[in-house]
C-alpha cells in the first residue's frame, strides 16, 4: 500500500493498493474510490463490537478490498490533519476517543481503559481510550496541529484537558487538581490538568473539539435573549 495527504485544513488520505490489498475504517470515512473497490462490513464478534463501541468507534468496521490495483480515499471530520502511524511490536499507541480514520488490515483497535479513575472522570482523554497493535500503517485524526514530544524517564508536561492526542504505552497519564479555589473558579483554565510522565511519546493537539464547541456555544444567543 502506498498513500498520499493531500489537503489543508480538511485533509484526505489516498491509497493505492494492489489486487487483494485491504484496508479497515470506520463508517462514514471513505469519500471516494475506484469503483474496482469491494465493501464488506464485519463486527469481528461481540467482544470487538463493544470494544469499539466503548473505545468511541462504531460497533461496525469497513473492509475494502482491491480487486486489480485500486484507489481509494479517506476524509477527516474536523479541521486537522491525518497522521499516519506504523503500528508494529513494541510500537503501539494510545489515542483518545474517535482518532482512528482507517489502517491496513493487519492493524487492531482495541479498548484501552486508564488504570486511574481520576483520569476517566476528569481528564477530558476520558476513562475509555484507543489502542492500535497488529502490524501496519494506520491513519488518525488530529484536532488542530500536531506537537510532538518524546518525554524522558521521569520527565514530565502538564497539559490542559483535550489536548492530550496519544501517547506510548510506556507514559504514564495522571490527573491534578489546579490549585487555589480563586485559579479553578476564575481562572478559566477548569479545575484539573493532565500529568503525561515518560519515558515515551506524546501527541499534543491544539484545537481540540471540545474547546471548540464551547467557544462557539459562548456566542450563541441563548432562548431568553
Amino acid at each position: 500500500m502506498q498513500y498520499e495527504i493531500k489537503g489543508g485544513v480538511f485533509p484526505v488520505v489516498e491509497c493505492q493498493l494492489q489486487d487483494g490489498e485491504k484496508m479497515i475504517t470506520e463508517s462514514g470515512s471513505m469519500v471516494w474510490m475506484s469503483p474496482n473497490m469491494e465493501m464488506q462490513t464485519s463486527g469481528g464478534g461481540m467482544g470487538k463490537m463493544f470494544s469499539r463501541m466503548f473505545s468511541g468507534e462504531n460497533m461496525f468496521q469497513n473492509i475494502y478490498t482491491a480487486h486489480g490495483n485500486g484507489m481509494i480515499a479517506f476524509g477527516s471530520s474536523f479541521p486537522g490533519k491525518i497522521v499516519p502511524i506504523e503500528i508494529g511490536p513494541g510500537r503501539e499507541m494510545i489515542l483518545q476517543k474517535s482518532a482512528f480514520l482507517a489502517a491496513e488490515k493487519g492493524v487492531e483497535l482495541s479498548v484501552h481503559f486508564n488504570k486511574k479513575a481520576s483520569v476517566g472522570f476528569f481528564g477530558g482523554e476520558g476513562f475509555i481510550m484507543q489502542r492500535l497493535s497488529g502490524q501496519g500503517t494506520a491513519f488518525v485524526e488530529i484536532d488542530g496541529e500536531l506537537v510532538e514530544y518524546e518525554l524522558k524517564a521521569g520527565q514530565s508536561i502538564v497539559v490542559d484537558t483535550g489536548n492530550v492526542a496519544g501517547f506510548e504505552p510506556s507514559v504514564n497519564i495522571e490527573i491534578k487538581q489546579v490549585a487555589g479555589l480563586k485559579n479553578k473558579l476564575l481562572g478559566g483554565e477548569g479545575f484539573f490538568n493532565t500529568i503525561l510522565t515518560g519515558p515515551g511519546k506524546i501527541w499534543l493537539q491544539t484545537m481540540p473539539i471540545s474547546s471548540v464547541a464551547g467557544a462557539i456555544a459562548a456566542h450563541i444567543p441563548s432562548s431568553g435573549d
